[in-house]
């Protein structure tokens, strides 16, 4: 199983539109987050979770191939905006539409912003072509599983995916955008290799959790690996990163994990 950071940034990224940085090393590259997303390849399907608006170039950078199931944590503009960029993966599967997962509320606005690619094959060549379904709670996969619960961010609740490697036994919990993990989330992250969590700032925020509490979150998880993700300007790679215990770390756009 392997975990790719395609972006690591809070929604508006970082550096952020007409702001000093001047606490902030940008010469270190892993201080410039795009938004939000990653790619896992569980047995080798591929599921990428979550559409940064930055979506294209992410998937260049990173060289991704294939999608084979899209899965969307929440509605947020930052996870959603990205969706258009996905016809090319469509495309590569000969116009196929994508398995698309999601809440109730994700699927809504899915249908609200793309209503030209629910359809079972795209209009044209080089369209998209979504077929919208309600995430379940256990998403079987050729050669693996997805288990989902719901984790709260503000007024909305978000998916809290843990996978699952049929061969490897392979085990990653990707908790972001949330205040909390849930005790339901915890059980169902019990034994994972790699625990990624929401690690917004260092002070508190009412719908993040901060690095304390993510650290606090870490603790209770006692994962191998833990990676950090979805920051603000607030966090510095170096800086903050020696700060943290052994087995936790900062991720980074572009960083790759072999689990």
């Amino acid at each position: 199983m392997e975990l790719v950071f395609l972006g690591t940034g809070t929604s508006q990224g970082v550096p952020m539109i007409a702001h000093e940085d001047a606490d902030l090393d940008l010469a270190d590259s892993r201080n410039w987050r795009t938004r939000a997303s990653v790619h896992v390849v569980v047995g080798g399907h591929r599921v990428q979770v979550d559409a940064a608006p930055e979506l294209r170039l992410q998937c260049v950078w990173n060289r991704i191939p294939a999608v084979d199931t899209f899965i969307l944590t929440h509605a947020h503009a930052d996870h959603i905006l990205g969706m258009d960029d996905l016809r090319r993966f469509i495309d590569l599967r000969e116009g196929e539409a994508l398995p698309v997962y999601s809440t109730e509320d994700g699927l809504r606005r899915v249908r609200e912003i793309y209503p030209y690619a629910i359809r079972d094959r795209p209009e044209f060549k080089g369209y998209p072509a979504f077929r919208p379904l309600p995430m379940p709670v256990v998403l079987e996969l050729p050669e693996g599983r997805v288990f989902s619960t719901l984790l709260p961010h503000g007024r909305v609740q978000v998916l809290g995916l843990v996978f699952e490697e049929t061969s490897s036994g392979k085990k990653l919990a990707y908790f972001t955008d949330c205040k909390e993990v849930t005790e339901e989330a915890a059980a169902l992250a019990e034994g994972a290799d790699v625990v990624v969590l929401d690690a917004l700032r260092p002070v508190p925020h009412p719908t993040h959790m901060s690095i304390s509490e993510a650290l606090d979150a870490a603790e209770r998880l006692r994962a191998p690996r833990t990676y950090f993700t979805h920051m603000t300007f607030m966090v510095d790679h170096g800086r903050d990163g020696a700060r943290l215990p052994a087995g936790v770390e900062f991720a980074y756009d572009g960083l790759r994990v072999d689990i």
